[in-house]
């Protein structure tokens, strides 16, 4: 195996375009590269929406599995697989709320509610870092819902403003229109947003 190939024997310089046509073609090993190039993308999108790590996790893999049964519907932005990917994981997202309000509903129904022990506890980095995200939560939660959208994605995933069109599947506009109110809001709400400078740098320290 050569430096530029890896197991799978696909070049490591492949393209998401014809990683994603080779996907379609039913190659496995290629979508298997697209997982390792985005999955980290996604799960960190999921994680800020759900604020806990075992539910991203489960909902990531949901995303590709999605991913991978409807791949012929994919739209890449700047040769890009990722912006479908996250407007994937918001609708998993929004359809696994939907499944766990109706199972809470019904165990409302049929039982008494009893406190269950937090098994999370057992890990301590993993409540930090779950103890984070719902504070953050807790900021954004003052948003309106478009405007959170766009700061998860625009400045926590770092897409542009044309990949997050996609993303939420909306005209460009209404993204540049959405993006400008939620700076407003954010800095009546006092919460600092990185510049562009900021923000690549902390993007570049994550990959």
């Amino acid at each position: 195996m050569t430096g530029s190939d890896k197991a799978d024997g696909l070049p490591a310089t492949m393209s998401d375009p014809e990683l994603w046509r080779r996907a379609v073609d039913g190659e496995s090993e290629a979508f298997g590269r697209l997982f390792d190039r985005h999955a980290k993308a996604v799960y960190n999108f999921v994680f800020r929406r759900v604020a806990s790590w075992s539910d991203a996790e489960d909902l990531t893999s949901l995303v590709f599995l999605h991913a991978w049964r409807r791949r012929t519907e994919v739209v890449l932005v700047n040769d890009s697989a990722l912006p479908w990917l996250l407007r994937t994981a918001d609708y998993v997202i929004r359809n696994e709320r939907r499944r766990q309000r109706f199972r809470l509903a019904t165990i409302n129904r049929q039982v008494p509610a009893t406190d269950e022990p937090d098994h999370a506890d057992r890990v301590a980095a993993r409540i930090d870092d779950e103890r984070e995200a719902r504070q953050l939560r807790a900021l954004l939660r003052k948003l309106p819902r478009h405007e959170r959208e766009i700061v998860e994605l625009c400045f926590w995933t770092g897409l542009d403003v044309q990949s997050a069109a996609v993303a939420l599947d909306v005209p460009l506009g209404t993204v540049k229109s959405r993006l400008a109110r939620a700076r407003k809001h954010l800095r009546d709400l006092s919460i600092a947003v990185p510049d562009d400078a900021a923000r690549a740098e902390s993007m570049e320290n994550r990959s």
